[in-house]
């Protein structure tokens, strides 16, 4: 049995459950190969937080472009964050932005190496 929190002790909470269960078929090597794609293209909680924080310096929207939602970062920037209460509800909701992306991140790369 792989143990996430060896491989990788920087995740935690719901995003380290859902990783043991992607990695509980792996083997050891798959499931290092797994950890070196993830890590390269997984976002930090703490980076969400703080380029949301840069929205309230006028340029908004910032956190929606690194998670691939280009349609809402461009909204965001339009309107100085819909008029700040879109960057605020991202402040608080930061962590499921990150994990949002975080988990279809996951589920391309276990999709992709299902192929190999």
């Amino acid at each position: 049995m792989i143990n996430i929190y060896e491989l990788m002790p920087e995740i935690m909470g719901e995003e380290q459950i859902y990783i043991s269960n992607l990695l509980k078929d792996y083997d050891d090597k798959k499931a290092q190969q797994f950890i070196n794609i993830y890590r390269a293209r997984r976002k930090d909680p703490q980076t969400i937080l703080l380029v949301t924080l840069v929205g309230f310096l006028g340029i908004a929207g910032i956190q929606r472009f690194l998670t691939d939602q280009i349609g809402l970062g461009i909204l965001y920037l339009l309107t100085c964050g819909i008029c700040f209460i879109g960057t605020i509800l991202d402040l608080v909701n930061y962590k499921r932005i990150a994990f949002e992306y975080n988990q279809k991140q996951a589920a391309q790369i276990a999709f992709m190496l299902k192929g190999m």
